[in-house]
């Protein structure tokens, strides 16, 4: 897996979007933008095509306004098609089928009594990340941000503080290695979640989110039937235990603004902007077919 070289790379992808997010008016060009990840031009255009399958121009013009209100499935019927397949679906990442097992009542009150959960830190295409298993699945992914292990473990720790806890990353480097291998993974993952029924639903609802489109919140809570519930739908999000493999970095404003995101606004832009080279180089692969 060549995740750690990734890793590195990420460092500086982060800094040329948090460049961008602060200097976005000027429209800086890739000589500047550069400079800031600490590159020459040259070698800042063949990183950033290798990691992320598009030139940095082509970023530029992901993340206008523009663009990401194109890319919002609001008003469309595309949603509607894979979100009434049900619960019970599981949707697919790549290769990768994502379904949710949501916990018992009887856990959910419990706090994870009688459970053991396992946890371990490891790198990523974003940086390093956090992962926690029960016996039935991943109950927690997240990204360290600025370093800080700690809070990944007391978050943990806080939704289920009746488990037993414990760090094990020979166990849970195998999930992580099939989320972020390069070349992708097969078969299905399952998350094990705690969460109320209508979080639940709304973390079911992102995961039906196809890869390459956003939506908005309004358009969330319209999807599971709780149009009034805009406010929950934001909280359900924010609250989101599964980094990634549930997409609440595909949820924005209705304004198209991309922001808010529990692990950090660049984060977000370099996930969506990654997810966009994948797609560009699909959609390339079907014109050469």
């Amino acid at each position: 897996m060549e995740t750690r070289s990734a890793m590195e790379t990420y460092k500086r992808i982060e800094k040329a979007i948090l460049y961008l997010e602060s200097n976005f008016r000027r429209q800086p060009g890739l000589k500047e933008v550069a400079k800031s990840a600490n590159l020459s031009e040259y070698h800042f255009q063949h990183l950033f095509k290798r990691w992320a399958g598009i030139s940095p121009k082509r970023l530029l013009q992901l993340l206008t306004i523009e663009n990401t209100k194109k890319l919002m499935v609001d008003s469309g019927s595309l949603l509607n098609v894979t979100y009434d397949a049900g619960l019970s679906s599981p949707s697919r990442l790549y290769d990768l089928f994502v379904s949710i097992e949501a916990v018992t009542p009887d856990e959910f009150r419990n706090r994870g009594a009688e459970m053991k959960i396992l946890y371990g830190f490891h790198p990523s295409f974003f940086g390093e990340c956090f992962i926690a298993i029960t016996r039935r699945g991943i109950c927690s992914l997240a990204f360290t941000v600025t370093g800080d292990r700690t809070r990944a473990v007391s978050d943990l720790r806080k939704a289920w503080s009746h488990a037993e806890v414990a760090e094990d990353a020979a166990a849970t480097r195998p999930y992580a290695d099939r989320i972020f291998r390069a070349k992708g993974a097969n078969g299905t993952l399952t998350l094990h979640l705690k969460g109320t029924n209508l979080q639940i639903k709304v973390w079911q609802a992102l995961l039906k989110i196809p890869r390459g489109r956003l939506i908005s919140y309004e358009a969330v809570a319209r999807k599971i039937g709780r149009p009034k519930a805009v406010r929950a739908v934001v909280n359900a999000v924010a609250g989101n235990p599964v980094a990634f493999l549930i997409p609440c970095h595909r949820v924005i404003r209705k304004t198209g603004v991309i922001g808010d995101y529990r692990w950090g606004s660049a984060r977000k832009k370099a996930i969506l902007v990654w997810e966009a080279g994948r797609g560009d180089r699909d959609k390339n692969k079907d014109r050469n077919s």
